[in-house]
């Protein structure tokens, strides 16, 4: 029987992919053998050492003490693109906002006063002062072509957009998702001097930490509107509002209020509310839980954020050993020593790395004696070793 803590509401739906008569669920637990989370922010968080597997139900792993994780041969699971859709929509439902002036249309109308006359006459006098622009023939520049970007650049071109995409990781499979009309940007700076708008879907880390700052936005196509329902931190706040006091950027749509976006009327700020519609935080509920469940039933990885994907099905009649290390010499030669000296046949055996990291899933013939297990668990470099019948 696996335990599961779950340290926000996780959605039924993902629950129930965890069998009753397998998984127990709770929301406090002293050794759990996995953990759920959504917003949770686990850095200050004592993690028990029983810890196999940590689920977050959504994209972003900031909250997630990662690298600890790592240290400890603990994968990290996401749902990457389970959200995809919802994220999608608030995008182009923030371009439309932004291009015709909805917010500050509807602050003037929330300040009418007066009988029916009236506000038909301030209305008709008021208008001209928000009206727009159409979306067909301007151009979106998307940052980060993964699931979400790739349905946001789609969407674009359905609707006449012209589309400039920017993301030096992309892969060749990602690249098969993406409509054949996105454009390449071979630098942001290329991106932002072509775009009347700009959205980020990237992760906050380094490299992109403040990316639209003073410097770039003086690079920017005049009267840009930004969009940011990725991280907040990605935008230099202060430098998009001076751009926007200057006149040199059109407006600002993100999901990170703040004391200075609020009061500026060019800038709609939103709750936080990309991914949250029951059908994202359903599908990422349903996805992280059977990646957790097949991690723990049958050693398998997929969409971890910090090991290597592996994947093997399992051969009727064998033995399933585990093994995360560090990503040095000699420890899959360990391994295969430590088993035949115990005469136990390897049947199939699948090694893979990322980074520092490595991940080892070996089935065998005969079920594997505890002293087998030590013996692995104390070679140099190994972090975690599991048994699965």
């Amino acid at each position: 029987m696996y335990t599961i803590l779950t340290l926000n509401n996780i959605s039924v739906e993902g629950l129930e992919r965890l069998p009753s008569d397998a998984y127990t669920i709770a929301d406090n637990s002293e050794q759990p053998d996995a953990i759920l989370v959504r917003s949770h922010k686990m850095h200050d968080m004592a993690i028990p050492a029983s810890v196999k597997a940590i689920g977050r139900a959504g994209a972003g792993v900031n909250n997630i003490p990662v690298e600890q994780m790592s240290t400890r041969g603990v994968p990290v699971f996401n749902a990457p693109g389970a959200n995809a859709n919802a994220v999608k929509e608030l995008v182009i439902a923030s371009m439309l906002i932004a291009c015709r002036n909805i917010g500050m249309a509807r602050d003037f109308v929330r300040r009418l006063e007066g009988d029916d006359a009236s506000i038909d006459k301030q209305t008709e006098a008021g208008k001209k002062k928000y009206a727009g622009f159409e979306l067909p023939g301007r151009t979106l520049g998307v940052v980060g072509l993964g699931a979400i970007g790739r349905e946001v650049a789609n969407a674009a071109i359905a609707l006449g957009m012209k589309v400039i995409g920017f993301d030096p990781g992309i892969t060749v499979e990602g690249a098969w998702h993406l409509s054949s009309q996105v454009q390449k940007a071979n630098s942001f700076d290329e991106m932002l001097a072509q775009s009347d708008f700009i959205t980020f879907h990237v992760p906050l880390i380094d490299a992109t930490r403040n990316m639209l700052n003073a410097e770039s936005l003086t690079k920017a196509k005049k009267g840009l509107v930004v969009l940011n329902f990725a991280r907040k931190g990605i935008v230099d706040d202060e430098a998009m509002v001076a751009a926007m006091d200057r006149g040199d950027a059109y407006g600002y749509v993100c999901d990170f209020p703040t004391p200075l976006l609020i009061a500026h009327p060019r800038v709609v700020a939103l709750p936080h509310l990309g991914a949250s519609t029951k059908e994202a935080e359903d599908n990422c509920a349903v996805m992280v839980a059977e990646q957790i469940r097949d991690y723990l039933e049958n050693g398998n990885v997929k969409n971890s954020v910090n090991f290597p994907e592996v994947i093997q099905a399992r051969s009727p009649g064998t033995y399933r050993l585990t093994v995360a290390n560090a990503n040095v010499p000699n420890v899959l030669s360990q391994i295969s020593s430590d088993l035949g000296k115990a005469g136990l046949n390897i049947i199939d055996m699948v090694n893979k790395s990322r980074g520092d990291l490595a991940y080892t899933v070996v089935d065998v013939d005969r079920p594997i004696p505890a002293d087998v297990v030590q013996a692995i668990a104390d070679s140099d470099g190994v972090l975690a070793v599991r048994t699965i019948g």
